[in-house]
């Protein structure tokens, strides 16, 4: 009963924070939108263009922030949580990471209203940034006390811009790079135009960009694929498309239970830590769950959502496909005229809400070995009547998509939509509800390429049916953009479009089950499968471009710019690299190669095995340090080590009962990891 009323009591103080952000994307569930800055607003996670080894992840908060917004500038909350969730591994329940920062604030000059003045700044920011790898438990700090760089105030208060977000590039005392402040909001889509009952593209004239010349609160991190990777498979994938490489990324945010206002205006907060914002793939909670259903969806983990069927009805039969539907109201959208979902494929099965899709194959021997086996996962993907788009929508949202019949490209297929075909994804993790899922496994498609394309997986699926370099077989092989969304999610991604794409049924489309005027004997290629592939909400990229170094994203734009040339300030100098260890400073240095280190067992007694996997050739030194950072045993000293796994079982009879780290550097001294060992009485 107590908690019930505390968690009562917290919705009820949330509704009172003052809102500080004009409308924006993701002010997404009634009392989020009361709270920017617990706000998720955008979540990205690409592997990184510049080191492949490496894992980019970019969460966003704090929605719409206009870049004049002084005096009281946007930035991060110092009584809020942010996390960003990592998930790699379907049989264990819960998140096998937790990175989580925490943030404090400083008025360097009370005596001003502005916010930089004769060197001094107002609302200065430093962070935190911890690791959880036992379900949030336990955390181990990677950086203590990062810049956050100020607003982009303007050239008399924050000339050469650059040098601060240079500053603000630091590397962790894992190897972990991270970014963490003010950004252009790197989503872009027409808000006006789809809000107002799908007009997208515009039928009145030209489209907007309702976030051009707005800026988000970031956090980027970079962070080695040998940490985030499932425990025990091989260092290198073994396809790519390997499964164990799968992962799935979300974000939060928290506040405490409490908050009491005191009468000289100060504040305090206590009780229990609740999630108030979440966020896994874009535009769930905005487009897809219904208004009544909004703050339930944010306060739950995808863990709990994956178990409550009360939302799944939302994806199965989605509000958006009754627009793309002339038998429901698609004639009331005109804009989504291009926009039409199957009714009749290959003559047999209705897509259309409230129809079967292909429930009336259930128990049909052609089915055998598929992943629509009830053996398999059919289960999961054919669940009954009456839910069409529990194969295509709701595993897309909620489990990935693995590389199965009949989630097959249909080239190879000969008309028959569960036979073999080409695979193009796997990015499937059965294990939570909304989440980004990333195959690390699958190369980068370069940004300079002529195939690269904001269309994603679609644009593969395009080119693994049409292209003859790749329609002529039905190998495994890469496709330029099996790495973007939903496999994933890049920055350049144009996720709105392609959603709306999803839901107007082109993927069942890229397996086979083809639109309804496709000819039997005739090119899969008609006009409602290219209506569908042309569509365009009418903005199509960012207002800025996006930088080819970390942290990747497009600077903020400046307060006293009137944005008149957005592409102008975008940079790609490449940043000078600040590393922290334990809040304990070291000299500036380069990024060096990485170092996945494990043990076992862990928690130890008289003796633990390390095993430690290096990705390139070096001179490396490897140490166990107590926690007053006195070294105890050291395993490599200056020593050349090739590439690959070593391991060494250590002798701790003689140790302390306590906490421990093992430490890794190379020929340059530079930290390039660090564990935490545990030893027990």
């Amino acid at each position: 009963m107590y908690n019930k009323f505390y968690k009562i009591l917290a919705c009820l103080l949330l509704v009172g924070f003052a809102g500080q952000t004009r409308a924006s994307s993701h002010r997404e569930a009634p009392l989020i939108a009361n709270d920017p800055l617990a706000d998720n607003v955008d979540l990205y996670a690409f592997k990184s263009p510049e080191r492949p080894s490496n894992i980019i992840f970019v969460a966003t908060y704090v929605p719409g922030q206009l870049p004049q917004g002084g005096p009281n500038y946007y930035g991060f909350g110092t009584n809020i949580r942010y996390e960003i969730h990592v998930d790699n591994n379907a049989g264990v329940p819960g998140d096998e990471l937790i990175y989580r920062l925490t943030f404090k604030s400083k008025n360097e000059d009370p005596s001003t209203f502005f916010n930089i003045r004769l060197g001094k700044q107002n609302l200065k920011m430093t962070y935190t940034l911890e690791v959880s790898s036992n379900g949030g438990n336990t955390f181990i700090p990677i950086i203590t006390n990062g810049f956050v760089p100020p607003n982009n105030i303007g050239q008399r208060s924050t000339p050469n811009y650059d040098d601060y977000l240079r500053r603000a590039v630091v590397t962790g005392a894992t190897g972990i790079r991270a970014f963490v402040g003010p950004v252009d909001d790197p989503f872009f889509v027409d808000l006006g135009g789809i809000f107002d009952l799908g007009d997208a593209p515009r039928q009145s004239g030209l489209s907007v960009d309702a976030l051009a010349c707005k800026n988000a609160s970031a956090i980027v991190l970079e962070i080695p694929i040998a940490y985030l990777k499932k425990s025990g498979p091989p260092f290198s994938p073994q396809s790519i498309l390997d499964p164990n490489y799968v992962i799935g990324v979300w974000a939060s945010a928290s506040r405490r239970q409490i908050r009491t206002l005191g009468q000289d205006g100060t504040e305090e907060h206590s009780g229990d830590w609740v999630q108030v914002s979440r966020l896994g793939m874009p535009l769930t909670n905005e487009a897809v769950i219904p208004i009544g259903f909004k703050d339930y969806w944010n306060s739950i983990t995808p863990y709990q959502e994956l178990a409550d069927t009360i939302l799944d009805k939302y994806f199965y039969n989605p509000e958006l496909a009754l627009y793309m539907d002339d038998d429901l109201f698609g004639t009331a959208v005109p804009s989504f005229a291009p926009l039409r979902i199957q009714r009749n494929s290959l003559g047999a099965f209705d897509f259309g809400n409230g129809q079967d899709g292909l429930w009336g194959l259930k128990g049909n021997p052609a089915l055998a070995g598929t992943a629509l086996d009830d053996a398999i996962f059919g289960t999961l993907l054919l669940p009954g009547p009456g839910k069409p788009r529990s194969v295509d929508l709701w595993p897309i949202f909620h489990t990935g998509v693995p590389n199965l019949r009949p989630y097959q490209l249909a080239t190879g297929k000969n008309g028959d939509p569960l036979a073999a075909g080409k695979p193009f994804i796997n990015n499937f993790l059965p294990n939570g509800g909304d989440m980004l899922r990333l195959n690390m496994a699958v190369p980068h498609t370069p940004r300079n390429s002529p195939d690269f394309s904001p269309l994603g997986i679609i644009q593969a699926a395009v080119l693994g049916l049409v292209d003859s370099r790749y329609n002529t077989n039905t190998n495994l092989e890469f496709i330029p953009n099996m790495d973007g969304f939903p496999n994933g999610r890049r920055l350049e991604d144009d996720v709105t479009r392609i959603e709306l794409q999803a839901v107007a049924g082109v993927a069942l489309a890229a397996i086979g089950l083809w639109y309804d005027d496709y000819v039997v004997g005739g090119s899969p290629v008609t006009q409602d499968l290219l209506d569908v592939i042309t569509y365009s909400t009418g903005v199509d990229a960012n207002d800025r471009a996006f930088r080819t170094k970390f942290p990747f994203t497009a600077m903020a734009h400046a307060g006293d710019s009137d944005c008149a040339s957005p592409l102008a300030s975008a940079t790609s100098n490449p940043p000078v690299f600040k590393t922290t260890s334990m809040g304990i400073s070291a000299e500036n240095v380069e990024f060096a190669t990485t170092a996945y280190i494990s043990n076992f067992p862990n928690p130890f007694n008289a003796s633990t095995t390390l095993k430690i996997e290096l990705e390139s050739d070096g001179v490396y030194t490897v140490q166990v340090l107590n926690v007053q950072g006195q070294v105890v045993t050291t395993v490599l000293n200056r020593q050349n080590v090739k590439a690959g796994t070593l391991q060494q079982e250590i002798n701790t009879a003689d140790y302390m009962p306590g906490v421990y780290f093992v430490r890794a550097t190379n020929g340059k001294g530079d930290l390039i990891s660090i564990h935490k060992l545990i030893k027990t009485l």
